[in-house]
């Protein structure tokens, strides 16, 4: 288990030195993408202007203040509570962000699934978790919001965060087939199977 200081963008090489239960604090830019977003992009055929190579992105749909823009908040918006959302349902979508965009590095929470878990190891991917209801800790780590594309998507927009010591997070799933969540599957069911035994109730 190691910890890692990360500077995006980072490179295929950086993301698979990461291994399941190594940490890793992020610095200089996150994205925030969402459903909406995700949709718009890889259902309906849009674009986006910004240039995601190598980059990381967190499944958010940010509160914001719209405020008048100014060099604290470039892009007319103020981070008030960026908080994290449950990555399952964007599952779909891991592999086109990395084929096509060039995504390494998803940071969501509850994990994602076996396709997802192959589009790392064979791309150069890895999943980063948030434990729920840290939004307030995590809108620390937020210097200013730089930019923002589709934004007629508002909350779901595509985010551009300046971030300064964004974490520390766990490396849940990496580029090597390992995965906490298929760890945690197992645990749940060897200890079902044999409460289930105990109890003289045969498993299925």
């Amino acid at each position: 288990m190691a910890h890692y200081e990360l500077k995006t963008p980072v490179t295929e090489e950086q993301v698979r030195q990461l291994r399941v239960n190594d940490t890793v604090t992020l610095q200089q830019t996150l994205f925030g993408i969402r459903d909406a977003t995700q949709i718009a992009m890889f259902d309906r055929g849009r674009t986006t202007r910004f240039d995601l190579r190598g980059h990381a992105v967190i499944h958010t749909a940010p509160n914001v203040k719209k405020v008048e823009p100014s060099a604290e908040h470039p892009a007319g918006y103020a981070p008030v509570c960026i908080g994290t959302t449950t990555s399952d349902r964007m599952e779909r979508f891991t592999r086109p962000l990395m084929q096509r965009n060039g995504v390494r590095i998803i940071i969501g929470k509850g994990g994602l699934r076996a396709d997802s878990l192959a589009a790392f190891r064979e791309l150069g991917g890895v999943y980063l978790a948030i434990v729920g209801g840290t939004a307030a800790l995590e809108t620390t780590w937020i210097e200013s919001i730089e930019d923002v594309d589709l934004d007629d998507l508002n909350p779901e927009s595509l985010w551009k965060f300046r971030i300064r010591d964004f974490g520390p997070l766990l490396v849940a799933m990496d580029s090597h087939g390992g995965s906490l969540y298929d760890v945690v599957r197992h645990d749940v069911d060897a200890r079902r199977a044999q409460v289930l035994a105990s109890l003289g109730v045969q498993s299925r």
